[in-house]
């Protein structure tokens, strides 16, 4: 079962992006999103008990956009990182193509505000917050889609 992406969600209604707020409306956003993520996670896996479902981000991804760091995110969200790691059976980290000299900014989704090199930076940073989940899978940068979902269909394997 799909579970729709939260950010785009909470920014498509805001009608704004992450480098638009000030930090106080980051983190407003960001308690928009990790509501919404937790909500959307546990009413899907309600109406589909013994499904699998399947996620574009999780509730850890906010802890790496959120201005004053992760531990400052956990105590205002009112959780943990061993918390919600533990939602997750498995994660599966991919990497942006944007290793590859290939990224498109906001051509393709009007949420992204980072230019390339930030991007793989951001990504960086996402997949150092996930670390300690014990079922972290890594799917590199394709330049092929089908190959990167290929590799997906290997790793959720």
């Amino acid at each position: 079962m799909l579970v729709p992406e939260a950010a785009t969600q909470v920014y498509d209604a805001l009608q704004t992006r992450w480098d638009k707020p000030d930090p106080e409306g980051r983190c407003d956003v960001q308690r928009k999103i990790y509501r919404l993520q937790v909500d959307q996670e546990d009413r899907t896996a309600a109406a589909n008990p013994g499904k699998i479902l399947l996620l574009d981000r999780g509730t850890i991804d906010g802890a790496a956009y959120w201005p004053q760091g992760p531990q400052d995110y956990w105590r205002d969200v009112g959780s943990t990182l061993e918390t919600e790691l533990r939602r997750y059976d498995a994660a599966i980290w991919m990497e942006s193509a944007a290793a590859l000299g290939i990224y498109d900014g906001d051509a393709s989704n009007f949420c992204r505000f980072e230019d390339a090199r930030s991007a793989i930076e951001s990504g960086k940073l996402i997949l150092k917050r996930w670390g300690g989940h014990p079922n972290l899978k890594h799917v590199g940068a394709f330049a092929d889609l089908e190959e990167k979902i290929a590799a997906v269909m290997e790793a959720l394997a």
